[in-house]
């Protein structure tokens, strides 16, 4: 039975623990946690909710490693949730305090965004404000679009500009609503003998229309 022996040996030593137990241990006590976004652009946009450039990297993504830029504080971080019954809020991650110039060459600069993967992972860092673990995924989306904003200023003041990323947490990256009735017009529209869709404005009142028996 020496197979049997060697197929234990390898379910004892497999691990279903996600997050690294140095990170759930840190995070059992008072820790320093750090927030990582992952857009996977090319070039990617590796950033951290920090000040200073760290070396880090998602496990299984960024595998050589590389270096996430300090963004200091990131604005607009909502709830985060996942795709359910093919439902999804777009959600939007900014970055405020931008200089109009600055903003300027980053957009014009900036690679295409729409269907892009995003991950956003937390870790602990220690006293030096390093990471004590790589980054663990926490949540994935799919990038929409960009967008910037400038408040008006008073004169004494120096204008600044916000930059959000527009992303879902499936695949559905649209910018407006799909169509929510395609009605008999649009049918006859295109095929001007198909009676296809002459019951679907009583449908959308809630009235079952009577469907032909053929």
């Amino acid at each position: 039975m020496g197979w049997m022996d060697d197929l234990a040996d390898q379910i004892g030593s497999y691990s279903s623990e996600y997050v690294p137990s140095e990170v759930i241990e840190t995070m059992a006590s008072s820790h320093l946690l750090g927030i990582f976004l992952r857009l996977d652009t090319n070039p990617a946009l590796h950033i951290w909710m920090g000040v200073n450039d760290i070396p880090a990297g998602f496990d299984s993504i960024d595998e050589e490693g590389t270096v996430y830029l300090g963004g200091g504080r990131l604005l607009n971080v909502p709830t985060l949730e996942v795709l359910v019954n093919g439902q999804s809020d777009s959600v939007e991650f900014g970055i405020a305090g931008i200089d109009p110039a600055t903003a300027q060459k980053v957009l014009d600069e900036m690679p295409p965004v729409r269907g892009r993967d995003i991950r956003i992972g937390l870790t602990t860092l220690d006293d030096h404000y390093q990471p004590t673990a790589s980054p663990v995924a926490i949540w994935g989306g799919t990038a929409s679009h960009v967008t910037e904003t400038s408040e008006v200023v008073k004169e004494t003041e120096n204008a600044t500009t916000a930059i959000s990323l527009a992303s879902v947490s499936g695949n559905n990256t649209r910018s407006r609503a799909s169509a929510s009735l395609w009605s008999s017009a649009h049918q006859k529209a295109l095929y001007p003998t198909d009676l296809f869709c002459d019951g679907t404005s009583r449908l959308a009142r809630g009235v079952a229309p009577v469907w032909p028996n053929y």
